[in-house]
């Protein structure tokens, strides 16, 4: 961790805000995609931020993760080293995220390294987590492991095909958004210019 003393004012109130933003059932619920997704030989952490922060900093369990949605041979990260250097481990967690956009997960669910490294943003991690899950259990692609229930697909597009004919008939309907007469008429209105009648 950074050698970082405590915030005061408004950065404080702005941390504490993010802080609330992490979700205890959330977490669990991820160890156990994690544990079930990268194999047996994962232990899983004690509850508690600070705790899966610590099981997920040094970056070697995010690149079995994505590492275990491909197929064999086709890993995006050939060489997972362990080592307890810190810019290795950061390094190793900036392949992960590079890997997880190439999977399918969009740029704004992506964390920043410093937010699980420093632990300033455990909400925005679990985010990524979320999404990676949701983006496997949309692929079906047969290397998703553990509950489907614990993610939700992602919608797929839904493209139509008109023919001429209904494009042409299209044209020719106004629609709703600009309005309509119906019922629109002049009864009781004056004309502007018409005197007024004085009783």
């Amino acid at each position: 961790m950074a050698n970082r003393g405590p915030s005061y004012g408004l950065s404080r109130e702005v941390q504490e805000k993010i802080e609330q933003k992490y979700d205890t059932d959330l977490e669990s619920r991820l160890v156990d995609w994690i544990v079930a997704q990268c194999g047996g030989n994962v232990e899983k952490p004690q509850p508690g931020r600070q705790n899966f922060q610590n099981w997920l900093m040094d970056g070697t369990i995010l690149c079995r993760l994505i590492n275990s949605l491909y197929p064999r041979g086709k890993e995006p990260i050939t060489k997972i080293p362990e080592t307890q250097m810190a810019f290795k481990q950061m390094e190793k967690i900036s392949q992960f995220l590079q890997a997880a956009e190439a999977y399918g997960v969009i740029t704004t669910d992506i964390f920043q390294t410093v937010d699980l490294w420093e632990g300033k943003d455990m909400a925005a991690v679990q985010r990524t987590l979320m999404s990676l899950g949701s983006v496997a259990v949309t692929k079906d692609d047969g290397h998703y492991r553990g509950n489907r229930d614990w993610f939700h697909r992602k919608s797929q597009g839904n493209r139509r095909e008109f023919s001429e004919e209904q494009m042409r008939q299209g044209q020719n309907l106004i629609g709703l958004q600009m309005g309509s007469n119906r019922g629109a008429s002049q009864a009781g209105m004056t004309g502007y210019g018409m005197h007024r009648q004085i009783m």
